[in-house]
């Protein structure tokens, strides 16, 4: 990593178009998946982008919107949700991306419960204190619970505000339109 990394954030709604832009080529780049271009069509504007640079060169993503997690027999806990994770891969394994995590993890730190997120990289956050859902995992709709079985991958970040929570017990969050986790 060199010294001239920065991490910085910004509301969906007060990016640029040239950075909206160098975050879309990024996750196209990180992911190899052209259905990154939309990214912004998901988004609310009040979600939370964390960019690090290196001098003036976008070089890793992550964005925090907020949903809601429920450990079985616990109450909602406000969640960071944690999204398009990516840094470009000329940089990979230089610790832009963690760095950028770290940076992340402590911004959300007072004002949400937990920190969660789906993903097919465990190594990578594990390395940053996150640990995965063990439990049954299901999306929660107006008609009930509805069973993911196949998802892996679900991870969880422990914040000050957590309360105790047990990895091996089921855990819901709320179905959105375009997918569960």
């Amino acid at each position: 990593m060199t010294d001239s990394i920065r991490v910085t954030t910004a509301r969906t709604a007060d990016l640029a178009d040239d950075t909206r832009a160098a975050i879309t080529a990024l996750c196209v780049a990180a992911f190899h998946n052209e259905k990154f271009e939309q990214l912004f069509s998901f988004l609310p504007p009040d979600a939370r982008h964390f960019l690090a640079w290196d001098e003036a060169q976008l070089v890793s993503h992550g964005v925090v919107t907020t949903r809601w997690l429920q450990p079985d027999g616990l109450p909602l806990l406000r969640t960071a949700y944690v999204d398009a994770v990516g840094t470009l891969p000329a940089v990979q394994g230089q610790g832009f991306g963690s760095a950028m995590m770290r940076a992340l993890a402590a911004a959300v730190a007072a004002d949400y419960a937990v920190a969660g997120l789906e993903t097919q990289s465990p190594g990578f956050y594990t390395r940053l204190g996150w640990e995965a859902w063990r439990g049954l995992l299901a999306g929660r709709s107006d008609t009930g619970l509805v069973p993911t079985p196949q998802q892996t991958g679900v991870m969880v970040l422990r914040l000050p505000q957590s309360p105790p929570l047990d990895f091996e017990r089921g855990l819901t969050i709320e179905c959105q339109p375009a997918r569960i986790w």
